[in-house]
């Protein structure tokens, strides 16, 4: 049985009061209360990687009729593509949306499919950043997958926090390795093909490589540059956002 950890919930409430309220809860407790507060206007987004399905199992045992929001940017491994329709089938989720960028806006932005050699910022943003927002401007919340260790620009992140007009919800934020290794075992959920071969944190095919023993699990994305979020976590002002 969850705890109580009822609320009197408003729309504009204070991501600071549900910090303060959901401080040190289980993972699915707050995913549970962030389904019931923002019910019909919240969806989960996904890549469907290394660890997405954590979450999604989660998901799909409180409410696998929610919104799952998958960015299909046309350059993802065939193996991610593959693991989404595998998993998804498994947990039994009903409403997994592939969201990609027009093809007329491909074709005349990046028509030979190359801009992430030169410009992968504005390839991220065509490709990721764009589709995703015009998907969310349905919502009035999304949750993410997102934990504090996997980067220096997440070690600060809360359970709830502002995304311009809308709330985000990071379930996993306080999350290791470890807690994340467990859950996949203890449930015996399917792994994506692609962590056997060497890739731990999976992107898209030219920006994502193998990471060798002993490298930051986020080593092989954009390998060789500073670049090191795609930009769907920054703020409309292009700062990255507290997490």
């Amino acid at each position: 049985m969850r705890p109580d950890r009822s609320i009197s919930f408003q729309p504009d409430l204070s991501v600071v009061a549900l910090n303060a309220r959901y401080k040190g809860a289980p993972p699915e407790d707050i995913l549970h209360a962030a389904l019931r507060f923002y019910a019909g206007g919240i969806a989960v987004v996904s890549s469907f990687g290394a660890e997405s399905a954590v979450l999604l199992h989660m998901l799909s045992e409180i409410n696998p009729h929610a919104p799952v929001l998958l960015l299909d940017t046309e350059m993802l491994f065939p193996q991610t593509l593959a693991y989404q329709e595998e998993l998804t089938s498994w947990l039994g989720l009903t409403d997994v949306r592939r969201i990609s960028q027009s093809r007329r806006e491909l074709k005349r932005r990046d028509p030979y499919g190359a801009l992430h050699l030169t410009q992968p910022d504005a390839c991220c943003a065509m490709r990721k950043v764009e589709p995703l927002e015009r998907a969310l401007s349905h919502f009035t919340a999304s949750i993410s997958g997102r934990k504090r260790f996997q980067s220096g620009t997440r070690v600060a992140m809360r359970h709830f926090e502002r995304d311009g007009a809308r709330i985000r919800i990071n379930p996993l934020a306080g999350w290791a390795p470890a807690d994340i290794a467990a859950h996949m075992a203890q449930h015996n959920l399917p792994r994506h093909p692609l962590v056997s071969d060497g890739y731990p944190s999976i992107g898209c095919m030219p920006c994502t490589t193998k990471v060798e023993q002993g490298e930051d699990a986020r080593a092989g994305r954009w390998r060789g540059s500073e670049k090191t979020e795609c930009g769907i976590h920054f703020t409309a002002q292009g700062a990255g956002r507290a997490s």
